[in-house]
Formats: structure tokens, C-alpha cells, sequence
């Protein structure tokens, strides 16, 4: 599916010039532009230290003055303006509030008119680092094991320190069928890995329903974009048509979206009045968002299937279903962002785009999910080899070996069903069997080392495992919970 028009992605992938993870509004009625600078409207509160003095514009008139005629080098007078306002985003130390110049925010303007290339994953800045947030669900990014919280240390040999988003961006989007080698920092593993991603279209087709049982329908939402509501629409009329009595809505690894989007989304399930969401100004002013829902509420029992990939608008579809719906909660922790972002382009004047925080979100009873996350009313673990890190493929994995690379072969042995005596890293005689029956089994040579082909067997083979749903921890026991509340009705 191709986006049209001017839409501002609350999910961003790596093709594109956007900056980090957004639950972001249309407009802010509090704010309006006179003569360039952002001032209160008329009946909103001041804005603290929203002024700068003249003393403040002579200190940077200087400043530059001086970068520009004492600086050994030319200079460059965007440059040094692009990096002024950055400077100052970066002293909000807020990874989701980011600066895009004209350049980058054509780029991005453009892309939203076409199919995207690139490897589809939503990232943002952590402590000056390029940080996966939630790799897109079926795309390249999630095929070669990207995860989140993932450390992008450096794209094909360049390294990403001191770069802004938008720039480290640039560096890993590219055209179909090239190749972008990551070096990546992942918090358990000692080492660096290697992860090769080849970069391909990325279709956002948001939203995807079908009958599991016979009584049972699934919707699994990718992100809230403005096409959303409607296919989560269309999708859920056409399950309850199809004789749907429960509901398991999936959103792992929804790095998010429109606020509207999921506020609408929400309603079909929650009583005309009652919460959705509550949002909280800079003054600490809350103003309710409810449901006006005009149709009789779907009393299904519903199970919404979350993760630590599940972030912001995913977030407060989870909270709101939660407490002001009943559904029951399965799987992990979300991620843990409980802020909104705006987009001022207009207002810039130049073409370039500022993305800043504006506002708190919280759940309807008023909690503040921001770096802690929703937890699950049923917590599930998925299998250990859901979780397991792709193969290095530096070395052939031999006996007496002891490294990551022979654990992570151990794991994807283990969910085979062929079980070696132990999975600490430690290549025994016993792993060795093992990893013989794996070669038999799958006619490869039968020596009892892991080569390149061997280890791509693997991967191939545990791949395939994953992707089974007979092997999803956490839908199967949402079909289960289901299953019991309509036994009980």
C-alpha cells in the first residue's frame, strides 16, 4: 500500500528522514506564531522564559560572529544554524524532539508518496546513540534480527557517533537490494554483532485481521496511521460477520502513531463518555479525551497481545482496553513512552521541520507510563529461540569451543527439539551429536562443526519456527483465555 498526500508517519523507518518514535497531534490550540516567534494565544497561560532578551540575541549574534570570522575554516552559514537549533534540542536531552533542515524534510515529504527503501525500523537518539526502537513487523530490519533497544554502532564501516538522527538515518537508508552492514551493541552479549540487512520496499500495510478458530477473530495493528482506523474497521466488521464471539488484538512491536487514530480505534469498545486517554500540558492542565462511540459497545471479551516493542499510541490503545473496556492484558511490559510530539514546518518558514514534545499522555486513571512501560495482566514469555542472536559466521564453531556464538547455536538446537546436554556456550562432545543430527537431518555434511552453511541452515530452519503461530507463546494463551470467558458465558 502506498501512502498519499502530506502525512506526517507516527512510525518511522529507517528510509525515511523522520527522527523517532511519534504519538503526535494535528495542532496545538494553545499556540499561536506571531511575527515568527511562538507565543501563547490569547487565554492560555504565559510561557516561561519563552523570550529571548536582547542580551540572549547579542551573546549568539557574537558567537557566530566569531565562528564566522575567526574560525581557521570557511564555514558554512546553514551549517552552523542547522547545528545552532539541534544544540538546543539537545539540551532537552528528549530523544523524541528532533530538527530536520530543508533537505532532509523534502526527503522525508517525498517519501511518504512512494513506496519506502530501506530496512523498516523505528529508531530514535539515546545518550548520542542511534537506538532501534521497534523493528516494522515483515521487514528486512526484523528478518535479520534486529531488536529493540538495539545499538546501531556503525553502518558499512561509519561510525554514527556525533551525528544527528537525521543524519545517521541518511547513512543506513538506501537504495533496494543494497546491502547496509550494521555493527550492533546489544546490552547481554560482550562483543559487537555483525548483522548484514539488505534494504528492500517497504509497504505499510498497517492492519491485518483473520479467524484463528472457529469463534475466535485476530487483528494485528503494525502502526496507527491515518489509514488505520478504517482498515481496523473494515477488518473488524468483516470478522464479526464471519461469526467472531472474542477478539485478540495484536499490537507487539506498534512503534506507534496518530493520537486520533487510536482514540477512534478505541471506541467501538468502551462506553460513550468514559476515558480513552488523558493528556497533560507543560502547566499540568489534563484534558480528557472519551469515547463517543454512537453504536451499541462490542461486550466480546477481548486479549490484547503486547511486548517491549509495543510503544506510544500502542500504549495507550493497551491502557485505554485495559481500564476502561476490561480486556486482559498478555505478554510483556511495553516500551514506555508516555509523550506526545507536534510538527512545526509552517512555522519555521525555510522548509525545514522542528518535531517537539508538547504534551504527557496518560492512562484514563491518570497514570504516567513514561519509561516504565504497561505491564501485562498476564505475563508470557515467548520460547528462548524467539529471542536468540543471529550467528557471527566469523569462525567455524568446533568441539572445546566457548563463546556466544556456540550458545546461541545450543538455543536454536534446543527449539529444534534437538537437544544438546547444555546451552552455557561450551561446545561438548555431547553438543557436538547434536549438531550431527541437525546436519543428517537436514543433508548437509555430517561433521560435527558449524560452518557458514551449517549456521544458515539454522537460522533458516528456527526462522521458519518462529513464524509457525502454533509456536506463539503468547497467542496461544490469549486463544486460551478467550476460550475459557466464552465457555463461562
Amino acid at each position: 500500500m502506498v501512502f498519499k498526500g502530506r502525512i506526517v508517519l507516527a512510525f518511522v523507518i529507517l528510509a525515511m528522514f523522520a527522527s523517532s518514535l511519534l504519538t503526535i497531534t494535528f495542532f496545538n490550540p494553545n499556540i499561536q506564531i506571531v511575527q515568527g516567534n511562538i507565543s501563547p494565544s490569547k487565554g492560555s497561560p504565559p510561557l516561561n522564559a519563552a523570550g529571548l532578551t536582547t542580551q540572549d540575541m547579542k551573546k549568539l549574534e557574537t558567537a557566530y560572529d566569531l565562528i564566522h570570522t575567526q574560525y581557521v575554516f570557511e564555514t558554512d552559514h546553514d551549517k552552523i544554524m542547522d547545528g545552532a537549533i539541534n544544540g538546543m534540542l539537545t539540551a532537552l536531552e528528549d530523544p523524541f524532539s528532533s530538527y530536520m533542515n530543508a533537505e532532509e524534510n523534502k526527503q522525508f515529504q517525498e517519501s511518504v508518496d512512494a513506496f519506502f527503501e530501506g530496512i523498516g525500523a523505528e529508531v530514535s537518539l539515546k545518550d548520542g546513540k542511534l537506538m532501534i526502537i521497534s523493528p516494522i513487523k515483515g521487514s528486512p530490519a526484523e528478518k535479520a534480527g534486529l531488536r529493540v533497544n538495539d545499538i546501531v554502532a556503525s553502518v558499512n564501516g561509519e561510525k554514527l557517533d556525533g551525528l544527528t538522527l537525521s543524519q545517521a538515518v541518511a547513512k543506513i537508508r538506501g537504495k533496494k537490494g543494497t546491502q547496509a552492514k550494521l555493527s550492533i551493541v546489544r546490552s547481554e552479549v560482550v562483543d559487537p554483532i555483525d548483522v548484514i540487512v539488505v534494504r528492500d520496499d517497504i509497504q505499510m500495510v498497517t492492519v491485518h485481521g483473520q479467524m484463528i478458530t472457529t469463534d475466535i477473530g485476530k487483528i494485528e495493528i503494525r502502526q496507527f496511521s491515518a489509514n488505520t482506523e478504517e482498515e481496523f474497521k473494515t477488518e473488524l466488521v468483516s470478522l464479526e460477520g464471519k461469526g467472531m464471539k472474542g477478539l485478540i488484538i495484536d499490537v507487539r512491536n506498534d512503534p506507534g502513531g496518530y493520537l486520533q487514530t487510536v482514540i477512534h480505534i478505541a471506541e467501538p469498545f468502551i462506553e460513550k463518555g468514559k476515558t480513552i486517554v488523558q493528556t497533560e500540558d507543560r502547566q499540568g492542565k489534563r484534558k480528557l479525551e472519551v469515547s463517543a462511540n454512537k453504536e451499541p459497545v462490542r461486550k466480546f471479551p477481548i486479549a490484547v497481545l503486547i511486548n517491549k516493542g509495543s510503544a506510544s499510541a500502542a500504549e495507550i490503545l493497551a491502557g485505554a482496553l485495559q481500564q476502561s473496556a476490561g480486556s486482559q492484558l498478555i505478554g510483556e511490559t511495553t516500551y514506555g513512552k508516555g509523550t506526545v510530539q507536534d510538527t512545526f514546518d509552517k512555522e519555521l518558514g525555510d522548509g525545514s521541520n522542528l518535531k517537539l514534545t508538547v504534551n504527557k499522555w496518560l492512562t484514563p486513571d491518570g497514570t504516567w507510563i513514561h519509561k516504565k512501560g504497561i505491564a501485562p495482566d498476564l505475563s508470557v514469555a515467548q520460547p528462548d529461540y524467539f529471542k536468540v542472536e543471529p550467528l557471527t559466521k566469523k569462525v567455524t564453531l568446533k568441539y572445546d569451543m566457548n563463546n556466544d556464538d556456540v550458545k546461541n547455536m545450543q538455543i536454536m538446537l534446543t527449539g529444534l527439539g534437538i537437544i544438546p546436554d547444555r546451552i552455557d556456550g561450551y561446545f561438548s562432545q555431547n553438543t557436538m551429536e547434536a549438531l550431527k543430527s541437525f546436519q543428517q537431518m537436514y543433508k548437509l555434511p555430517i561433521t560435527g562443526e558449524a560452518d557458514v552453511n551449517t549456521m544458515n541452515q539454522l537460522e533458516d530452519e528456527v526462522k521458519l519456527k518462529i513464524q509457525d503461530p502454533k509456536n506463539d507463546a503468547q497467542l496461544n494463551e490469549a486463544i486460551s483465555s478467550i476460550q475459557k470467558k466464552l465457555l463461562a458465558r
